[in-house]
């Protein structure tokens, strides 16, 4: 049996960098960090941050780029995937883990949020987003890879 699932919530990095694939479809490249408090052994209270790069696609991506910024909280529901390449300075292998987000869960903001951005596809209209939630069976057919 296999699974490759992922859960995470937390607040974006940096914001959302939304492109057009040659077919047109939208991919969305995200950061996120994850925060995580405890208390040690000897009463101090510690935390550290995880920081992970997010791909969006499709309408999922589109509502991304037009809701999110810097600093947003936000919980995705996705998959690991490995990237793997060669470095063109060393010619070494490298190899990154990111999520692929398939959901996508807004949440409002506590204190003066910013008015959401206009959408940055230029043509027809785009209909207002789903408010709880994307799932990939939004997405126009096209494999991501």
């Amino acid at each position: 049996m296999n699974l490759n699932r992922v859960f995470l919530a937390g607040n974006l990095t940096r914001d959302p960098e939304v492109r057009l694939t040659p077919k047109g479809t939208q991919v969305c490249e995200l950061g996120l960090a994850i925060n995580r408090i405890w208390t040690d052994d000897q009463g101090v209270k510690r935390e550290e941050s995880c920081f992970v790069d997010i791909t969006l696609w499709g309408r999922t991506a589109e509502i991304a780029g037009q809701y999110l910024h810097k600093g947003s909280p936000a919980f995705i529901e996705g998959r690991l995937q490995l990237d793997t390449w060669d470095d063109r300075q060393t010619g070494q292998k490298r190899s990154k883990l990111r999520v692929v987000g398939e959901n996508l869960q807004l949440f409002p903001l506590k204190e003066n949020p910013s008015p959401p951005r206009p959408p940055q596809r230029v043509g027809a209209p785009v209909p207002p987003p789903r408010p709880i939630g994307v799932h990939e069976s939004d997405l126009s057919g096209e494999t991501p890879f």
